[in-house]
Parts: structure tokens; C-alpha cells; sequence
């Protein structure tokens, strides 16, 4: 068969579908262009078929690929993190504005891939950076990431703050698990695939938001900033934590959809 009937016969999105053939073939996607009249040699063909049914039957296609293009970086994913989404990449340039207006350490809270925490190390080389996880999974992708990156971050396993003793930071970036654990959006799309302790914040969603808020104020330093993703309709309840555990210049930013998507505030002693 060749290249331009094997996508065809795909019956997924074409761009998956090319995108699935030429990592099997070892190619890039310009190549399969270029060469859409050339015959597939039968295990390559037997390769792409099983990946093929393995989408259709919704296993994510980050996970088929093996990686995820995130901010300027290529990052290694797999089944025990979170798939990088566009929507974060709002929550790299905040920080990368704080680390820019000072903020030289820098802590990711649930770093999964290491997304967060690579873009800005990638961005800024000077700020020391930190990847907290409570997954020793994801903290080997992470640590992977980081090694094939080239770039030094600290890997900090933890749930949430217990394992930090007394250590500081001048900037807290969190993108936390912050669905309803009964959200039918769970059954939808990438998500069934993806670990569900990466994405269920507890019964209303907002637990895992507002336990770092609550703590975050011990692990600021003065003057520090917290961000944090969230859901779309949470920005109103995320600002309400932030102002009632004494955060102020409480901010909130929309992503590119135009949703409330990213709150921020800064901690003063």
C-alpha cells in the first residue's frame, strides 16, 4: 500500500493519521508529501494499523507519538501524566513575566511531564527552578524531559507541601487536578486515558485548589507571587480563597478562548 492510501484508510483526522505514519516510519510529516506515492513495507503498514485502532479505541495520540510539543519545548508523555494542554502555556508567560520582574526561584506544583517547570528553566536559564510531584512516575518522565532538554531542575517528590519542611520560594506555580470527580467532561475526549489523579480535585473539584492556597502562604517568600490554572467557571471561587487567606493584588486572566482561566496573587508578610 502506499503512504497516501495507508492515511486514507486511517479514518481519523488526516493530521493524526500522518502524524502516526511518520513516526512509524521514522520520517517527518513534510515527507509524506513529498512521497505519498511510495509503497509501505508490510511491517511498517501492520505498525500503523495497530496504532490506528489503538486511537480509534481512544488512547490518546500524545501517548501514541510518545511526546507533546509544549511551549518551545518537545516533551516525553506517557500514561502517568497529564497531556500538556495549549491553555497552560498562559500560565508559562505569567511566570516568565514574574521570573522577569525578579521572582529567581521558582517552584512547579504537580509537574507531571515537567512542562511547566522545563518551559521556564528553557525560557530563563538563570532562575532556579523546581518540579514538585507526588507520582515517582511522573517525576521519572519528568527527570527524562529535563535530561534530554539539557536543562537542571530540582525534582521534588511531595504531596503538595508535606515533604518541603521550612524551603521557600519567590514564585508558586500551580496547574492542579481541579474537575468535579463526577464532571461527565471525565468521560470525554483524551481525559478517561489520562490519571485521573492528575485531573479530579475532590468531590467539588476546588479542594486541591484551595489546599495549596491555604499553604502556599508558608512556602512564599515576602513579596512572592502564587499562580494558578483552574476551570473555566472557578475563577470567581479561586479569587475568594486567594482574598480570604490574606492574598492581595488578586488577579484573574482569560485564556485563549476568552474563559477565566489563570488566578493569581501575591503574598506580603
Amino acid at each position: 500500500m502506499i503512504a497516501r492510501d495507508l492515511i486514507a484508510s486511517a479514518h481519523i483526522h488526516r493530521g493524526e493519521a500522518e502524524a502516526v505514519l511518520a513516526m512509524v516510519l521514522g520520517v517527518d510529516r513534510a515527507w509524506l508529501y513529498a512521497h505519498g506515492d511510495d509503497p509501505i513495507a508490510k511491517a511498517a503498514v501492520d505498525r500503523f494499523n495497530e496504532l490506528i485502532h489503538a486511537r480509534r479505541e481512544g488512547k490518546p495520540l500524545a501517548y501514541l507519538l510518545g511526546y507533546c510539543d509544549f511551549w518551545t519545548v518537545r516533551l516525553q508523555v506517557n500514561q502517568h501524566v497529564l497531556i500538556p494542554r495549549r491553555e497552560t502555556e498562559h500560565l508559562v508567560e505569567w511566570a516568565l513575566e514574574q521570573i522577569d520582574a525578579g521572582a529567581s526561584r521558582v517552584l512547579d506544583m504537580g509537574t507531571g511531564s515537567g512542562a511547566i517547570a522545563l518551559s521556564c528553566k528553557a525560557s530563563r536559564p538563570a532562575a532556579q527552578v523546581s518540579g514538585l510531584d507526588s507520582s515517582p512516575h511522573a517525576l521519572d518522565c519528568a527527570r527524562e524531559n529535563a535530561i534530554a532538554l539539557g536543562l537542571e531542575v530540582d525534582w521534588l517528590l511531595s504531596d503538595w507541601f508535606s515533604a518541603l519542611s521550612s524551603r521557600t520560594w519567590q514564585l508558586i506555580i500551580a496547574n492542579p487536578p481541579y474537575i468535579a470527580a463526577d464532571d461527565p467532561h471525565l468521560l470525554q475526549g483524551d481525559l478517561p486515558a489520562e490519571p485521573a489523579s492528575a485531573l479530579i480535585g475532590g468531590a467539588t473539584g476546588m479542594e486541591s485548589l484551595q489546599h495549596i492556597i491555604q499553604h502556599a502562604r508558608d512556602h512564599l517568600s515576602d513579596g512572592g507571587w502564587l499562580l494558578l490554572e483552574h476551570g473555566f467557571d472557578q475563577a470567581s471561587a479561586v479569587r475568594a480563597a486567594l482574598q480570604e487567606h490574606g492574598f492581595c493584588a488578586v488577579t484573574t486572566r482569560a485564556d485563549w478562548s476568552g474563559h477565566e482561566r489563570l488566578t493569581g496573587g501575591q503574598w506580603t508578610r
